[in-house]
């Protein structure tokens, strides 16, 4: 058996995992539109010639339905692109993921993109040795098997460990991860071929299949569905006059500052975690006193909902900064606890888990005084939910709000929503015309405008520069 050729050095892998862990820091001068500058689109491989192996990692977080159209957004995202690659007659190897668990299965996904197609799909079922470190014989034979034309699709890539190996890695631990790295981006160059392609927008966290295999790659591109949400709607949610922040994540704030920082926000929204933080800062700035009940206690430090304070300090930051700039903050005035009763003020052992009808009302007349100011031509981005409402005691507050993205569209302010669950929840008490345009992802959509570059435009432009 020949060796594998090296297309990555362990060392080179390893200063390739620290920029791409380090994120904005590495290069705190670029913007999002920096790294989309340097990032070459699908047409740019154009010159590929038929039969050319051609990476693609691929949207493939999805749980089809019964019917085409039902849980597959996703994958319909990626039909265009893999369509370009069948039409030049390349070998495309899909490979992505489905959930967080290692035991996610792609078979349906495969089916699903058959039946998009218009052809056979077949799964790869074993691809990768965990403990041997090394891609296996399968993906070879798998793709030298195929013709001119064909798709091929790899197991659930967070079957294995070497997947997952960056999700909470530090800088000091990368040295010991960087060769099982190298060895799985060299493997796929070998077992496939150096070209890669992104096609999985909504893949924004740090698995190797999005940030590593591309250090291995020769040519790269991102797909035409990718580069068009990012060329596109994204590019109108930079100018965004009016944000909606909500959601468990205190870490948002974060997000929050960078968006304010661009100097068109006109009027920020908030609820849950981030909100909280936001209401005890201006408590405090106001001379007003606010409890944020068990989410302040160190008690619950251990909490996804726990808010610490130091980030009430970077809260009171933010508000003391967006009050110069003219902004408008609109928070919660009252909170649904755990028994669904509201209350206006909290007690140290009560938790949020909704606006309550005050607020709702608050929201409304809000909203009415930003159409009245901004009017036609504004641009609102709503992320996110407004309580734990997938719990029927907990959904009112989401369920109002919904109705108001439908109103400011109606007024002629352009209407985005970040998807995830913000995605859910307008798919659930409203309709897809209610905004101008709902992304497949949600986590990507805050990074691209918040404050960390997506992780998988760091990594093709790293590629592109090599």
């Amino acid at each position: 058996m020949t060796a594998t050729p090296t297309c990555v050095s362990d060392q080179e892998m390893l200063a390739w995992c620290e920029a791409i862990v380090r994120g904005r820091d590495t290069a705190p001068e670029l913007s999002l539109n920096d790294y989309l500058a340097d990032v070459p689109r699908l047409d740019s491989l154009s010159d590929l010639p038929s039969g050319t192996p051609v990476l693609v990692r691929g949207d493939t977080d999805a749980k089809p339905g019964a019917n085409v159209g039902e849980g597959d957004i996703r994958l319909r995202s990626m039909v265009d692109t893999l369509k370009f690659g069948i039409e030049k007659g390349w070998k495309q190897v899909v490979f992505g993921h489905i959930g967080r668990k290692p035991e996610g299965s792609l078979d349906k996904v495969a089916a699903r993109l058959g039946e998009l197609l218009g052809c056979e799909v077949p799964l790869v079922e074993d691809w990768w040795d965990d403990a041997e470190g090394k891609v296996l014989p399968s993906v070879k034979q798998a793709v030298e098997a195929a013709a001119p034309g064909a798709v091929i699709v790899l197991q659930n890539t967070r079957k294995y460990d070497v997947e997952r190996l960056l999700w909470k890695a530090k800088p000091a631990d990368l040295p010991a991860l960087a060769p099982k790295l190298s060895a799985l981006a060299n493997g796929l160059a070998e077992a496939v071929g150096p070209v890669y392609v992104n096609e999985a927008f909504s893949a924004g966290s740090l698995d190797a299949s999005s940030v590593a295999v591309p250090a291995a790659m020769e040519r790269v591109a991102l797909g035409k569905y990718a580069a068009g949400e990012f060329d596109g709607p994204m590019q109108q949610c930079l100018k965004s006059d009016l944000a909606v922040f909500s959601g468990i994540k205190i870490d948002k704030l974060d997000d929050m500052e960078a968006m304010i920082a661009r100097g068109s926000i006109k009027q920020i929204f908030a609820s849950g975690s981030l909100a909280m933080a936001i209401r005890k800062a201006i408590g405090q700035l106001d001379d007003a006193p606010v409890c944020l009940g068990a989410a302040e206690d160190p008690a619950n430090s251990g909490e996804p909902w726990y808010i610490p304070p130091a980030r009430v300090e970077q809260a009171k930051a933010i508000v003391a900064d967006g009050r110069e700039k003219g902004i408008t903050f609109t928070v919660p005035c009252d909170s649904v606890v755990e028994d669904g009763t509201s209350q206006d003020e909290l007690k140290p052992s009560d938790q949020q888990f909704d606006i309550g009808p005050k607020s709702i009302e608050h929201f409304h007349a809000s909203v009415g005084e930003f159409i009245e100011k901004a009017g036609a031509g504004a641009v609102a981005f709503h992320n996110g939910v407004f309580g734990m409402f997938e719990d029927p005691r907990f959904a009112e507050g989401t369920a109002k709000w919904i109705p108001e993205l439908k109103r400011m569209k109606d007024a002629g302010v352009e209407v985005y929503v970040g998807g995830g669950e913000g995605g859910k929840a307008l798919d659930k008490y409203g309709e897809p015309d209610w905004v101008t345009h709902c992304f497949t992802a949600g986590g990507t959509v805050l990074n691209a405008l918040g404050s960390e570059p997506v992780p998988y435009l760091v990594a093709l432009r790293l590629a592109a520069k090599k």
